[in-house]
């Protein structure tokens, strides 16, 4: 299987790409950045350096994962979402002096394996997605999101649980569409094998 990378794409040096990745249109990969096989960065997405994408992704068009930020297997990020990395930005420090490299502190997102981030969503620095959780389009995460979870609106709250296959269940539940089961024990969905 080959990569396809399109000639308008910017692939860094020092990129490390998996066995058929397709860089589209416009996508930057800035140096350092690990993209897992079979994953698909869209057209004017951004991966900023360093930052590391596991197999199987799908990164849509004018997505951004900024540096410091680590997304597992079999993600989901939706058109226009951003992973942040800065909890305080600023332009300059408190003496007004312009800010440098050694004066930031990043915080990049983590995104657990299988989770969906949708369109337009934007995730605070520092902040975990758990697994197979889906952060509806247009939200704003502030806080970290579990496992399983539904989180819609701004901020970002949870509004219900999903299974693996991405439809809303109530637990403790058998999933119509695919036949997961899960239970919930204490605040966190757990699923039954």
């Amino acid at each position: 299987m080959f990569n396809h990378i399109d000639p308008s794409a910017c692939v860094e040096d020092e990129v490390a790409l998996g066995e058929g990745v397709q860089v589209w249109r416009q996508a930057i990969v800035r140096r350092g950045a690990v993209v897992g096989e079979r994953t698909s960065i869209g057209s004017g997405a951004y991966i900023g350096a360093g930052v590391q994408v596991g197999s199987d992704c799908k990164i849509h068009n004018g997505a951004q994962i900024f540096e410091g930020s680590k997304v597992a297997r079999g993600v989901f990020v939706g058109p226009g979402a951003i992973l942040t990395n800065d909890r305080y930005p600023r332009a300059v420090n408190p003496d007004s002096t312009r800010k440098e490299l050694a004066d930031w502190h990043c915080e990049g997102v983590c995104v657990e394996v299988g989770a969906s981030i949708g369109a337009g969503a934007v995730i605070g620095a520092g902040l975990r997605v758990g697994s197979w959780a889906l952060v509806a389009a247009g939200a704003v995460v502030t806080h970290d999101v579990p496992a399983f979870a539904l989180v819609a609106g701004l901020p970002a709250r949870p509004v219900g649980w999903v299974c693996r296959c991405g439809c809303r269940i109530t637990p403790p539940a058998r999933c119509d569409r695919c036949g997961h089961q899960y239970v919930l024990l204490g605040n966190n969905l757990e699923e039954i094998t």
